[in-house]
């Protein structure tokens, strides 16, 4: 396991009062939690390991920090979106209480084969690999998008991050604060080698 002061060294630390920061963008089932299939409650939640490490030292280091999530199960009828959002109050708690927080969260309900009408939608520009949450994530917190990052589990998740412009990183799971310290030396690589 990485020390986690480690990936904390790696992180470039923004002045928070500075016009433009950078954005983590994360997904959320698969990448902060365990996926389980149609999450619509806090009792079944699971936090990967590594995850709440992750959140604090991207808060300490003045990171906007967004959580950009397809719920196709409200379009389903698994639950509702006052479900999503009382699971969401629950998710930034816990990340506060560790230190970390979410700046934001996006979440899309529709989906094609929706039961309910209102979430029917063939394309819907929010539901990814389109990139209309991340671009409203990015607006929302006045975000640099050139030296954001968007984290996902699924190809959907980095197709949508590449059409916002974002670097995108398939997380493939394990501890999210190890990937992230990877994924944060590829980057200081790639700008040492543009040098």
């Amino acid at each position: 396991m990485l020390e986690v002061s480690s990936l904390a060294r790696l992180v470039p630390v923004y002045d928070a009062t500075a016009r433009r920061r950078p954005a983590l963008l994360l997904d959320r089932d698969g990448v902060l939690n365990v996926d389980t299939g149609y999450l619509g409650s806090y009792a079944e939640f699971r936090w990967i390991p590594g995850a709440l490490e992750a959140l604090a030292i991207f808060a300490r280091a003045n990171w906007h920090i967004c959580v950009v999530t397809n719920q196709s199960g409200i379009a389903r009828g698994y639950f509702s979106a006052e479900d999503v959002e009382r699971l969401h109050r629950q998710i930034a708690a816990d990340a506060h209480k560790a230190g970390g927080r979410i700046d934001a969260f996006f979440y899309c309900p529709f989906h094609p084969e929706s039961r309910i009408d209102h979430y029917r939608a063939a394309d819907h520009i929010d539901r990814k690999p389109n990139p209309g949450m991340l671009f409203k994530a990015l607006h929302r917190c006045n975000a640099d998008a050139h030296f954001s990052i968007m984290i996902g589990d699924k190809p959907s998740d980095i197709e949508a991050g590449h059409r916002a412009g974002i670097d995108s990183y398939r997380f493939p799971g394990g501890r999210l604060d190890d990937f992230l310290a990877g994924v944060m030396r590829a980057r200081i690589a790639k700008i040492t080698a543009l040098r």
